[in-house]
C-alpha cells in the first residue's frame, strides 16, 4: 500500500509530517512526501492565513486527481480549526487535529471526526529519520504570545517545551547523516518557561555537536548575551537570525498585541550585530493590519530601511475569525496592495545591498537542488552534490533572482 504525506504550512508541521512517513515506512508501507498515486494521502494542513486554510482544502481534491477511490486522512491546523470544512468531502474518511499525529500510521483504516482538545503538554512521539538537505528539529509547540491577528495559540495550545536532553540525543544523531540542523517551534522563544530552563541553556548543550545549528523564527524579547555568547561557543553556528517584527510602528504594534516596540527591536538588531557584524536579519511584516493609518505605515518604511534586513518575508494582513482583530474594519485593497507594494521596494534595495557585501568572499554554501546557502542564508548560485558543503566565492549579483553567483 502507498502513502502520500502532503504538508502544509510551517517547518513544524513538516517536522510532523516527516515523522509520520518515518512511521509508516517502519510499518511497511511505501511512503512520499508530494502528491503523485498512491492508495492513501494524509494531509498536514495550515490555518495561519486564510489562503492557507484554502489551500489546505483544495489539497483534497488534488488528491483525488491522482486517485479518485484513495482514502484521504487530515489533520492539523485547519482541521483544528474547523473540521466541518473538510466533512463530507469526496475521499475524505478520517479527520483529527493538531495532537495525536503519531497514532495516524495506524488507525489508516478508521473512520470519522477525531479532533482532541489542544494539548497541554509537549507530545514527543514523532522523530523523522527521514533527512533532507537540512533536518528540521521540533524543541517546541504551542505560543503564549495571543497576537491580536493570530490564530495558531487557539489552535496549537499554550507553549510546551521538549527536554533538552531529547533535543540533544536528537541533534546527535542526525549530525551523522546530515550537514546542518535548524531548531524550530511554533514560538521557540519561550523555550523552556514551562520546564525551568531557557533557550541559552539550550544552546550551551549543543555545544559539542559538529555540523551547522541553525535557529527558526525568533521573537526579539529572547536576543541576551547570555544567549549569543551560547552561540559563540558552538562549533559551527549559522548568524542567521530571523526576528519576527510585523510592523515598524509602535502604535500598530501595540494594537497588534506584539508586546514590544520598534527601540526595544533596534537595541536587539544592534546586540546582534555587536556579535555577528555581517550576520543575516531576516523579518515577517503584515501590510494592511486594520487599524493601521498612513502616518503608521510610513513609519514602518523608515524602520525597516533604518534595520535593513538581509531578507524581509511581505505578506497582506488575513482576517481569521477568532481573533481580536477579526473585529476590525478591513482596509480597502487597493490600499494594502499599495503598501506592500513600497515595502516590498525597500526590502530588495536592501537585500541587494547585503548580498552584494558578500562579493568576492569566500563563503561556505550548503548546496541544494538550485544552488545553496551560506551560514547567513544568503542564496548563491553554484553546482556540487545536494547537501554537501562547498566554497564558493561569489562574483555578482544577479537582481533578476534576488542571487548572488
Amino acid at each position: 500500500m502507498k502513502v502520500v504525506v502532503y504538508n502544509l504550512g510551517c517547518k513544524v508541521n513538516q517536522y510532523e509530517s516527516d515523522g509520520i512517513l518515518t512511521r509508516l515506512s517502519a510499518l511497511g508501507y511505501e511512503v512520499a512526501d508530494s502528491l503523485q498515486y498512491a492508495d492513501a494521502y494524509i494531509l498536514n494542513t495550515c490555518a495561519v492565513t486564510n489562503e492557507a486554510e484554502k489551500k489546505s482544502r483544495q489539497a483534497v481534491s488534488r488528491c483525488l486527481h491522482y486517485n479518485k477511490d484513495a482514502k484521504i486522512i487530515v489533520c492539523g491546523c485547519a482541521s483544528q480549526n474547523d473540521s466541518k470544512q473538510f466533512e463530507g468531502k469526496n475521499g475524505v474518511t478520517y479527520i483529527s487535529g493538531v495532537a495525536n499525529k503519531h497514532i495516524i500510521p495506524e488507525i489508516l483504516e478508521k473512520k470519522g471526526v477525531h479532533v482532541a482538545p489542544v494539548l497541554k503538554e509537549y507530545e514527543e512521539e514523532l522523530q523523522p529519520d527521514l533527512v533532507r538537505t537540512r533536518a528540521y528539529i521540533k524543541i517546541q509547540d504551542g505560543c503564549n504570545n495571543f497576537c491580536s491577528y493570530c490564530l495558531i495559540p487557539y489552535l496549537r495550545g499554550r507553549s510546551r517545551s521538549r527536554s533538552i536532553q531529547s533535543i540533544v540525543k536528537e541533534c546527535e544523531r542526525l549530525q551523522q547523516v546530515t550537514n546542518e540542523i535548524v531548531l524550530t517551534g511554533i514560538d521557540m522563544s519561550s523555550y523552556g518557561l514551562d520546564i525551568g530552563t531557557t533557550l541559552a541553556e539550550l544552546i550551551k548543550n549543543l555545544s559539542h555537536i559538529k555540523i551547522r545549528v541553525r535557529f527558526g523564527s525568533l521573537e526579539a524579547r529572547v536576543i541576551t548575551e547570555e544567549l549569543l555568547e551560547a552561540t559563540k561557543n558552538l562549533i559551527n553556528f549559522c548568524p542567521h537570525f530571523h526576528l519576527s517584527l510585523q510592523s515598524g510602528d509602535d502604535n500598530t504594534l501595540k494594537n497588534m498585541n506584539r508586546k514590544y516596540t520598534t527601540d526595544f527591536y533596534y537595541d536587539k538588531v544592534k546586540l546582534v550585530r555587536q556579535f555577528y557584524p555581517q550576520s543575516g536579519i531576516t523579518t515577517d511584516l503584515i501590510c494592511g493590519f486594520p487599524l493601521e493609518t498612513e502616518e503608521e505605515f510610513n513609519n514602518t518604511l523608515k524602520f525597516i530601511d533604518k534595520v535593513k534586513f538581509s531578507d524581509m518575508h511581505i505578506f497582506a494582513y488575513s482576517k481569521r475569525e477568532g481573533t481580536v482583530a477579526a473585529k476590525y474594519k478591513l482596509l480597502d485593497g487597493e490600499i494594502v496592495k499599495r503598501r506592500t507594494k513600497l515595502a516590498e521596494e525597500i526590502a530588495r534595495k536592501n537585500k541587494e545591498e547585503y548580498y552584494k557585501s558578500f562579493i568576492g568572499k569566500e563563503v561556505d554554501v550548503l548546496i541544494e537542488k538550485d544552488g545553496g546557502y551560506t551560514k547567513e542564508y544568503v542564496k548563491i548560485l553554484c553546482s556540487g552534490s545536494e547537501g554537501s558543503i562547498q566554497k564558493v566565492i561569489p562574483k555578482l549579483y544577479d537582481a533578476k533572482q534576488e542571487v548572488l553567483i
